[in-house]
């Protein structure tokens, strides 16, 4: 019995201290700020030109088309990549009509004056798109893509001459231009066996004078594969003297042209 006070001191000390905790822990659960609801940040929606291009990237060219023709009727540049999205559907009257208004509205604007050449150059009539490819120089004379669809365009009027003249100017300007891929505007259409050969022939020779042999030889090859007949000129033009001790070079000799 001696030790009851005590023990009920002891009791009461615990259920103090347990109170008192209980209390502390709902002060600071009042005191807490609650966190605040998450909100949806509002996405900013895409523009007719960013859903066209998008589109455009993917190859769906009609949807592409719809795009751009949601945003406004005087912006020249959707009306050129409208154009340009019909170009790739082969339907080059309405790609023309197109580029025709995008020049309306912007009658500097040379990126669509080029593609109104190519329009005129898959037609085949390429002394109209020689007209439009130097006009659209006259406004751009560094844009090397314009300068090796002139050469183009030359080239299919059998005019070597004026070809070369343009392409090595495309090539100062850009000397990876023959080797972009998928780009708008440069050398878009398709050329039979014997030009495609004739053309990757011109293009070696115009490697081979800079001293880009590796290319060079890429595009002989490319030539021969294409039906280049011409095989004497490999030993003949000065272009390749520096390769002809080169063994992948003699090894080209001893091919076969063929056509694909």
């Amino acid at each position: 019995m001696v030790f009851r006070p005590v023990f009920i001191a002891v009791v009461a000390t615990l259920c103090s201290a347990l109170a008192f905790a209980q209390t502390s822990n709902a002060m600071l659960d009042g005191a807490r700020v609650p966190s605040p609801p998450a909100v949806d940040t509002p996405k900013t929606p895409l523009s007719p030109e960013m859903r066209g291009d998008i589109y455009m990237a993917r190859k769906m060219y009609r949807e592409a088309i719809e795009a751009f023709g949601d945003g406004s009727a005087k912006d020249a540049i959707l009306k050129n990549k409208t154009g340009i999205a019909f170009h790739q559907l082969l339907q080059l009257d309405s790609a023309r009509k197109n580029y025709e208004q995008a020049v309306r509205l912007k009658p500097d604007y040379a990126e669509a004056i080029n593609n109104l050449g190519t329009v005129y150059y898959a037609k085949k009539s390429f002394r109209r798109s020689i007209t439009f490819y130097k006009r659209a120089l006259k406004l751009s004379p560094e844009a090397a893509s314009i300068y090796s669809n002139l050469g183009t365009a030359y080239f299919a009027r059998k005019q070597y001459v004026e070809a070369t003249d343009a392409f090595q100017t495309a090539l100062k300007l850009d000397p990876e231009v023959f080797e972009h891929h998928n780009t708008y505007g440069v050398l878009l259409q398709e050329r039979s066996v014997d030009e495609r050969a004739k053309f990757h022939y011109y293009v070696a020779k115009m490697y081979a004078k800079d001293g880009r042999n590796e290319l060079a030889l890429q595009y002989l090859r490319k030539a021969l594969e294409e039906g280049f007949k011409e095989k004497k000129k490999l030993n003949e033009d000065p272009e390749f003297a520096e390769l002809r001790e080169l063994p992948e070079f003699k090894l080209l000799l001893t091919l076969e042209p063929r056509v694909l």
